[in-house]
């Protein structure tokens, strides 16, 4: 015979707001179990006679909340072999009540009936003190497992469980990361009962507040200031929107997909530079411009009625996952060559199953700079074997290509010797690529480094009051090697 584990609500206050039906069958239960005896309801029946067994034990053996869960919950099938038993929870079963969810999940496994009865939720009474209509848009989220990305600060916020100053402190950090540190928050404990506490305090106060316990909450009034609202994905595409929308703004509403590149090509360059600087607020500023272009051709697609921003972000999130079976799947991967190798076959195998054909060289943008590409066509025709082995043959080489651009040179075949270049320099990235050097940086590293050195050189003629053409290139070599010597 299967047997029972009833779970009862004990309410969110004290025993004059506990249900009738609920009060009879704690008194005559004979294997009564409580998560915690820290509940009015519980302190008054103690003294009619009432000492259900707790698991308070538990929470002061255990560091994290879900071993403390998950061992309750053992014990509770452990004692249900034997007997019907009844559980006993704060507030109502079914509100943030893990144990409540870990027991209705294993019940089958354990053969075991679980039945879950009355109790009032803390909420009705929360809403009551506060004077709040959750119809406006509410969410209850767990303050021991608190995410900020997915508050909506634009709806009434209860945090539950912030049972003690360091959960608080948790709570505090987190919402201090999208909220200022002194937006108002009410700390809401026993609401409803005769010892119902409402504490409102600035953010950066929350973990002082004394009255933290089992019966604690945290209320978060919704942000009305649409100004604390810019760090939202939300709040961007709504501002999108609004610039490519009929009231909008002129340049914004004619801009195309056309019109937009170069903007993109500056943006990119420009992240670049900041990465070069090593300036991570300046990084963070490019960053956000080049959020801008992918938001504005976003928005452009849904406009055309084409895609939309929801559209590009779930394709890059599903290629994410499906790329990288070794973290979300069962595959393994365990150094970067490993990942690199095991992306582009899935890559291939993707483009086989939409049944596109093309060329192993196909999929690099021609628009590339040439140096970047040339080291990708390279790197691409390397994969399947198309290359030299060692450097040696390919400093050869590039003697060959050398010798032959000096040929047309001679010629005077201007056409003929800017082709001859051309392989001088495709085979100067080849020697790059196999010494690991990536040319377009090396390039963008020397270019740097002679605007300094120039820039040197001018700025010591300026201050000297002389003309560049009143020095001979000796001279300006002399000047070059003094930047030099100063680590310019």
């Amino acid at each position: 015979m299967a047997r029972t584990i009833t779970v009862l609500g004990l309410g969110a206050g004290d025993l004059n707001q506990l249900p009738v039906g609920i009060y009879k069958k704690l008194k005559r239960v004979s294997s009564l179990y409580v998560r915690t005896k820290e509940h009015p309801v519980l302190r008054e029946l103690k003294e009619e006679g009432l000492n259900p067994e707790s698991f308070d034990h538990i929470y002061e053996a255990k560091d994290q909340f879900s071993d403390v869960y998950r061992e309750i919950t053992r014990v509770l099938f452990e004692k249900a072999k034997d007997e019907d038993i009844v559980y006993a929870v704060p507030g109502h079963p079914l509100v943030a009540e893990e144990t409540v969810q870990r027991l209705l999940n294993g019940a089958s496994a354990h053969g075991v009936t679980v039945t879950v009865e009355g109790g009032q939720s803390f909420l009705d009474p929360v809403f009551a003190s506060l004077k709040v209509d959750p119809i406006e848009g509410f969410q209850l989220v767990d303050g021991t497992a608190l995410k900020q990305d997915e508050l909506q600060l634009r709806h009434h916020i209860v945090i539950c469980q912030v049972y003690d100053a360091f959960i608080a402190s948790e709570v505090k950090l987190t919402l201090m990361d999208v909220l200022p540190d002194d937006y108002p928050v009410t700390v809401v404990t026993a609401a409803g009962s005769l010892e119902e506490v409402l504490t409102e305090v600035p953010l950066y106060e929350l973990d002082r507040v004394t009255s933290l316990n089992n019966l604690t909450a945290v209320y978060v009034p919704p942000v009305k200031d649409e100004a604390l609202l810019t760090h939202e994905f939300g709040k961007l595409r709504s501002v999108i929107a609004t610039l490519r929308g009929p009231d909008g703004c002129p340049w914004d509403r004619k801009q195309t997909h056309e019109s937009l590149k170069p903007y993109l090509l500056e943006e990119l360059y420009e992240v670049l530079e900041a990465i070069d600087e090593q300036n991570e607020d300046h990084l963070a500023e490019e960053l956000g411009d080049v959020l801008l272009q992918v938001m504005l051709h976003a928005q452009i697609g849904e406009d055309s009625g084409y895609f939309t921003v929801s559209d590009v972000i779930t394709s890059i999130t599903e290629k994410m996952i499906r790329r990288h079976p070794h973290v979300f799947e069962t595959a393994e991967a365990d150094d970067p060559e490993a990942v690199v190798t095991q992306w582009e076959k899935i890559k291939q195998a993707e483009k086989e199953e939409k049944g596109m054909s093309e060329g192993l060289l196909d999929s690099i943008p021609k628009s590339l700079p040439s140096l970047l590409r040339a080291y990708k066509v390279q790197k691409k025709a390397a994969k399947v074997g198309f290359d030299w082995g060692d450097a040696q043959p390919m400093h050869e080489k590039l003697r060959e290509e050398l010798a032959e651009w000096e040929q047309e040179l001679l010629k005077e075949d201007k056409k003929a010797a800017a082709e001859e270049f051309g392989d001088v320099l495709f085979t100067i990235v080849n020697i790059a690529r196999y010494y690991k050097i990536e040319p377009e940086e090396a390039l963008r590293m020397t270019n740097e480094k002679f605007v300094r050195r120039f820039s040197f050189i001018e700025k010591t003629l300026q201050e000297s009051g002389t003309a560049w053409e009143k020095h001979t290139l000796e001279e300006l070599d002399a000047l070059w090697d003094r930047a030099k010597e100063q680590g310019l």
